[in-house]
């Protein structure tokens, strides 16, 4: 089991927490630094501001040296595919061939009305995702010396060069998500490198993995993705610490309890975190929700990763 540090920053974050955060991860030995794409908080003020992610993880990209680094996801109606892949090819060359690239196809309405960004109905969106994971993977892929052309109903690209390219061949590896039941196992089963299933019960997960698997197959792939499984992450030594740290991110401990979340001691964590495994799901992304608390992240990597 690989373990992700996940933040959301539009809660409130400044770069320089990222940072901290980001090389505190990396330095504990975590597989991953993961963060949202959000523009608009969930509650709060969300101060200073949202910041632009792909911005964020090219500047972790020169600011750590071996930790993989990605979104969970980036929103497909915030970008054109073709500035997004050449935004995601050149962040990876600058971290060295460290990036994953999470896209889906947007769901916050509010932050789409507050910036002035389209936001179609869920149908379109779920279209013009198809099309950027077919675009931004067919630019990536097309060899030296070739153009690429697409023409689809949103998009339409004519003689492209097809440039830059990543660092990693053939691509940064690509994760598609969600909790749908028949376009996003299809979507996934195109075009993902792993799929994964946000914030759920542990015992509902193995269902949407079986869905992808039975995707992969109708399209005659061998191998389906890599399963991964997003969780709330509140970590204690005793129980008055998890619940200082739930309070801290104004949750209940029973409450994330019962909807997924790796919340209790380090032993209670691991035992929850084995669970996921056992359902399937080989890479977990722990969502951090208090960015100053740097001794949680330490806490989970000395005393639960080494139970896994």
């Amino acid at each position: 089991m690989r373990l992700v540090i996940f933040t959301e920053p539009q809660q409130g974050a400044s770069h320089d927490d990222l940072r901290k955060v980001a090389q505190t991860a990396e330095a504990s030995g975590y597989d991953g630094f993961f963060r949202s794409d959000h523009y608009l908080t969930m509650g709060g003020d969300g101060l200073p501001g949202p910041s632009d992610a792909w911005l964020t993880l090219a500047a972790l990209a020169v600011q750590t040296s071996r930790i993989r680094l990605g979104t969970l996801v980036t929103s497909a109606t915030f970008r054109l595919p073709g500035p997004l892949a050449i935004a995601v090819a050149q962040a990876d060359q600058i971290s060295g061939g460290r990036i994953e690239f999470g896209l889906g196809g947007g769901w916050f309405e509010a932050e789409h009305t507050a910036y002035g960004i389209p936001f179609p109905p869920v149908g379109e969106r779920f279209d013009r995702l198809e099309e950027q994971l077919e675009i931004i993977t067919g630019l990536w892929s097309t060899p030296l010396g070739r153009t690429y052309d697409f023409q689809g109903k949103h998009y339409q690209l004519n003689d492209s060069p097809a440039l830059p390219k990543p660092a990693q061949a053939p691509r940064p590896p690509v994760i598609v998500g969600g909790h749908g039941k028949k376009r996003t196992p299809a979507l996934a089963a195109r075009f993902a490198d792993e799929f994964n299933v946000p914030f759920s019960k542990v015992a509902d997960i193995a269902p949407m993995y079986e869905r992808v698997r039975a995707a992969s197959t109708a399209i005659g792939r061998t191998t389906p993705p890599a399963f991964s499984a997003a969780a709330v992450l509140c970590v204690g030594r005793d129980d008055a610490e998890v619940k200082r740290r739930a309070a801290a991110i104004g949750r209940e401990v029973d409450e994330m309890r019962e909807n997924g979340g790796v919340v209790g001691t380090p032993d209670q964590a691991a035992e929850i975190i084995r669970a996921y495994a056992s359902a399937g799901a080989s890479r977990m992304f722990l969502q951090v929700l208090d960015l100053g608390d740097l001794d949680h992240i330490e806490l989970v990597a000395s005393a639960v990763a080494p139970q896994l």
